[in-house]
């Protein structure tokens, strides 16, 4: 069975979501003073509605530059993680771009040494790290798993469909399954740009999600998946989600 939940950027789209019944939010925290000051709306939420976390971290400084992220980004995630672990989070997404086709070699070098880092910091705070593609294809994360056994993966399937003729979700369901730990889904029309992730209902774009969703079940996924819409555009997603799960 999977667990499916929605995605919140705000304290208010949290309360939208939790409103709505899912049994988690995917919450956004990105800086660390502004999450430590809203620990109480979150434990509140929390308490009114019953509703779990998962994180999601803010994206890096500067991908290509090894040191900023050591000396700015580095030490955002560990405050981040350590109040994850006050929230009671155990499983967080963040964005680490690792393509091999455009990141110099050294570069991708410093940086799997500075995510084994964080893998261990988050390990340390009972936070399962999972890496979310953007460009990559499954080559340039597979040298990833194979470095640091604690690192898990987001399928975003939205993000599988730009800057590919097939969407690479199918590249990592193949290869990289078992790491596999959590699952983005929305829609678009394809693309090559940031402008083109438009992270619509599921069914207004070219996404073949039937088809990844169905890959999904045959491959026995069990675990979370959020809803990476607008809280209105939840419930429509979520009954093509449980459709291709086949729940009544």
């Amino acid at each position: 069975m999977w667990t499916i939940g929605g995605r919140a950027h705000t304290l208010d789209e949290l309360r939208t979501v939790a409103a709505l019944g899912y049994p988690f939010a995917e919450v956004s925290l990105s800086d660390p003073d502004e999450v430590e000051s809203q620990l109480g709306d979150f434990r509140h939420i929390r308490r009114e509605w019953g509703i779990d976390y998962l994180a999601h971290y803010p994206n890096e400084d500067d991908p290509n530059d090894p040191s900023i992220l050591r000396s700015l980004f580095l030490p955002r995630m560990e405050k981040l993680l350590a109040l994850s672990e006050r929230l009671g989070i155990r499983k967080g997404t963040f964005h680490f771009w690792m393509d091999r086709r455009w990141i110099a070699p050294g570069t991708a070098e410093k940086k799997s040494r500075l995510l084994s880092e964080m893998v261990a910091l988050a390990e340390g705070h009972g936070v399962t790290l999972c890496i979310e593609n953007l460009s990559e294809r499954h080559d340039s994360f597979l040298p990833l798993f194979e470095a640091i056994p604690g690192l898990r993966m987001t399928l975003d399937i939205g993000h599988g469909e730009l800057l590919s003729r097939e969407n690479t979700s199918y590249g990592f369901i193949e290869h990289c399954f078992d790491r596999i730990a959590h699952i983005h889904v929305h829609d678009n029309r394809g693309g090559t740009s940031v402008r083109d992730d438009l992270h619509l209902p599921l069914g207004q774009g070219i996404v073949d999600y039937r088809r990844i969703l169905a890959l999904l079940k045959e491959k026995s996924y069990r675990s979370t998946i959020t809803m990476e819409v607008k809280p209105g555009d939840m419930p429509a997603t979520l009954a093509r989600i449980l459709e291709e799960q086949g729940t009544p």
